[in-house]
């Protein structure tokens, strides 16, 4: 750990002293940093039945009778709904996004995820679903065999499983049946909206395409470009001359951005702690089960009784105390949680202590 952490030092000290260096110097072009306003993704959903399970479907009463639908629309008749084996199928919900321009033919993947009690979609292909926009219009058709990325197996009592298994995915599993139409800007002019709100960035942009076109800032994250007489009839032209010219970026706010179920932890460049002091202390706690059967002797009169024994386990260190100095920077943090050997998950408690008591000068972003 101390190795790993060490290395994650070094790293963040080259990127904390280096780059701001040339930070001024550096040029980035205007496509990644913008997108047009209203060239948009566009999301649609349908309900849809998971067949091919073995055995790992859900026992819901709406799955029959969506299977008992599903049948009879296909000419075969079935007098009850129940006759359908259960756990064979499951009812399912599938998500995709559209594109913007896609057109009629595209395919785009799909998501599709169990909505009863299904254990498992692994091995199950979808029945042709129709996805629709919020709207109610009909987009797009899904159907083909789900990939899960793991496997949930159960024996015994016990279960084992690798990824979350009730829910899968069908690359290219949808096919667009209409072309999505999308408008680029208004009559005469088109808008650029910038991915972060930042004033000076604005500005920067606004400038720069005013070398070739009329533009001017609206507002903190958006700027209204002018299309020249010339470009009236060929917007995609003069769009490709924008999104390639290059600004210089700026400097964002200090973030620290946290990941709790991976245990992630990215610290920016310019973190700064006002006076602090964090007490580490690596606390573990155990709880193992033991299943066992009460048999009597012969001669009572008891009966076999089948109980359980729990074992709790608590191991505790000895704590440490790291004092912080007024105005430390990122190579000091990582420094002193170094020395006292912390690892990510805890980094996180202690990060989200030092925000809350206003010690940590920057934005803390949990995701």
């Amino acid at each position: 750990m101390k190795k790993l952490l060490s290395s994650l030092l070094i790293m963040l000290l080259m990127i904390g002293g280096l780059l701001p260096a040339y930070a001024i110097d550096a040029k980035v072009r205007i496509v990644d940093l913008t997108h047009i306003k209203g060239v948009r993704e566009n999301q649609i959903v349908g309900y849809g039945v998971v067949v091919g399970l073995p055995g790992t479907g859900d026992n819901s009463r709406s799955t029959q009778i969506t299977n008992q639908m599903l049948l009879r629309n296909l000419g075969t008749v079935i007098e009850q709904e129940n006759y359908i084996q259960k756990g064979a199928s499951a009812a399912v919900i599938v998500t995709a996004t559209v594109p913007p321009f896609a057109k009629n033919g595209d395919k785009i993947d799909v998501t599709v995820s169990a909505m009863a009690d299904c254990k498992s979609l692994e091995g199950g292909v979808l029945v042709q679903t129709i996805l629709k926009a919020p709207n109610g219009e009909a987009v797009a058709v899904a159907q083909g065999p789900l990939s899960v990325g793991g496997i949930n197996k159960s024996a015994g009592g016990s279960s084992a499983r690798t990824a979350i298994t009730t829910t899968g995915r069908i690359p290219g599993g949808a096919i667009i049946e209409r072309d999505i139409y999308t408008e680029i800007g208004d009559e005469n002019s088109i808008t650029l909206s910038i991915d972060r709100s930042d004033y000076t960035l604005v500005s920067r942009i606004a400038k720069t395409i005013s070398q070739v076109a009329p533009a001017q800032a609206v507002d903190g994250s958006s700027v209204k470009v002018e299309i020249p007489a010339r470009f009236m009839n060929d917007r995609v032209n003069f769009l490709s001359i924008i999104e390639n010219l290059e600004v210089s970026p700026t400097m964002d706010r200090a973030k620290v951005v946290v990941n709790e179920r991976t245990g992630t932890v990215v610290i920016g460049a310019d973190v700064k702690l006002l006076p602090a002091a964090v007490a580490h202390g690596n606390i573990t706690v155990t709880v193992s089960t033991t299943n066992e059967v009460s048999q009597p002797n012969a001669f009572a009169n008891g009966a076999t009784v089948g109980f359980e024994n729990a074992d709790i386990e608590i191991n505790k260190t000895p704590g440490s105390l790291v004092t912080m100095p007024a105005n430390s920077n990122l190579n000091d943090l990582v420094r002193a949680l170094n020395a006292i050997g912390v690892a990510p998950v805890d980094l996180i408690s202690i990060l989200q202590a030092l925000k809350k008591s206003g010690s940590l000068q920057a934005d803390l972003v949990i995701i």
